[in-house]
Parts: C-alpha cells; structure tokens; sequence
C-alpha cells in the first residue's frame, strides 16, 4: 500500500526530532531513517495502548499501520497513518481523551506528544506521539508509559514520619545546622553559640540547652541520616521561606536552599 510504504521511507526522519519529547516522556529517541514496514501489528500490544489507539482511530479516521523499527518503541506500540496535519488532530486527540490526558501536548520540532492515564485522576500509562508526514499526512504512534519501574523504585516511608508532611535530611542543613549522631536515636543539632537541640527519633519531646522543648512532629532515621520535621526546626530559631518545591532555610545569618521530602 503507498501509504505504508511513506510511513516506512518518511516516518524515521520526522521522529529525529523527537529525542527531546521521548526522553522527557521516559521513551528511547529513534535512530536511523525506518526500512520498509511489513511486519503486522504485535500480539504483545498492551490493552492501554491498544484501548486508546481504537479511541483515536475512530475520532482521527486513521488507519493502523507497521509501526517502523527505528523509532525503537516497544512490542505494545500501535501505529497509525492519517490523513490531516498534526494541527488539526492534536485538539481532536485531545479531546477525545477528556480528563484522561496529562497536561497538554509537548513539542520538540516537528513532534509532539501527550501522556495519558486509563482513568481519570490516575497515573499515566500511556503516550501518544505524532509527527507529519506530509502537507496533509501524519503519524500517530500509542505506546505504554514505563511508569511501574518509578513507582516501584519510591522508597518506602520511614517509621513515624506522617504522610505529606515536609522533613528535611539531616545532611541537608550542611552550612546552617551541624548534625551530630549520638547513636541509640539521638541526634544533637547545633548552630553558632546558641543551645544545642538534642532530639530522640520517634519523640516529640527533645532537650534544648538545659531545658525542654515539643517538637511538632516526631524525627525519624532511616538507619543512618536524621529525617527531621521542617516545621521542627523553627526550636533553633530558624525560619523557612517556601519557593515552590523548595525552600530557603535562614538560620541567623547563614541560608541553605533545599528540597523538603514529603513522604
């Protein structure tokens, strides 16, 4: 069929552009200009991108085609030829995604992709990449998001810490706190010629000089660094000044930007 045989010669030199929208989406970027496409659409196609590419053949008119080799996508892949511009079908995609598409489309060169979940609200396991192949031709390739591997690698929380609550890593306050290990869960923090904190992993109640002091939320280790409540570090007179996902940490005169870890 003459459209196959274009997305086989066309398709691998449209998708050189796509090595920065694939990496950001977690994908391998295509190498050389594609051979022929003559091998039929794999049985290892996963149900997402199988589910979606039938949604977006029907609302694009596309027909599924071999998807070229040198795009390097994976044995799930489903591709498919259209007749129209990128253009035109990127609002038509999208919308027939609803709630479902991450964001919006991104863009490198002539490619652009979206990220899709199979539910509304949930995490994307899916993308869609398309690139013209012509003045009135593109192709749309639907493909699994390798999503388990990241959710797979989160460490796990810590005893004692509570969910969504910000903590700071004890070697991250190099420069403004000194974390000093005492072994058996304690921890001594320290800054200028002020009161040492003395804090216990698991208790809110933590010794400051030669008195006391309550603790916002209890600390917690994981075995070998000081996992410790931000909010906590206002008992050394410290201040933090949020910038987004990260905040500036001010203790006196001394200042450290640092990301919090939000479990």
């Amino acid at each position: 069929m003459r459209e196959v045989s274009k997305v086989a010669c066309v398709a691998g030199l449209l998708f050189s552009g796509v090595s920065g929208v694939a990496g950001a989406q977690g994908t391998s970027s295509p190498a050389a200009p594609a051979r022929a496409a003559t091998t039929p659409v794999s049985a290892a196609t996963a149900r997402g991108a199988s589910s979606v590419a039938v949604e977006i053949s029907g609302t694009v008119q596309g027909q599924i085609v071999a998807c070229p080799k040198t795009l390097k996508v994976s044995a799930a892949a489903v591709c498919l030829y259209v007749r129209n511009t990128p253009a035109s079908l990127r609002p038509l995609v999208r919308g027939k995604l609803g709630t479902r598409a991450q964001g919006d489309w991104k863009t490198s060169g002539q490619a652009s992709s979206l990220l899709v979940a199979s539910a509304a609200g949930g995490a994307a396991n899916t993308f869609v990449l398309m690139a013209p192949l012509s003045a009135q031709e593109s192709l749309l390739v639907v493909d699994t998001a390798p999503t388990a591997a990241a959710s797979a690698a989160r460490p796990a929380a810590p005893a004692g810490v509570i969910k969504g609550q910000p903590y700071v890593l004890g070697r991250d306050l190099i420069g403004v706190v000194n974390v000093t290990s005492l072994g058996a869960g304690k921890f001594r923090l320290t800054r200028g010629g002020l009161d040492p904190l003395t804090v216990t992993v698991g208790q809110k109640r933590a010794q400051l000089g030669s008195g006391s002091v309550e603790l916002p939320l209890v600390p917690a280790s994981d075995g070998t660094n000081l996992i410790f409540p931000l909010a906590g570090l206002r008992s050394l007179g410290c201040t933090f000044t949020p910038a987004g996902s990260n905040v500036t940490v001010a203790c006196g005169q001394a200042s450290v930007g640092l990301r919090p870890i939000v479990f």
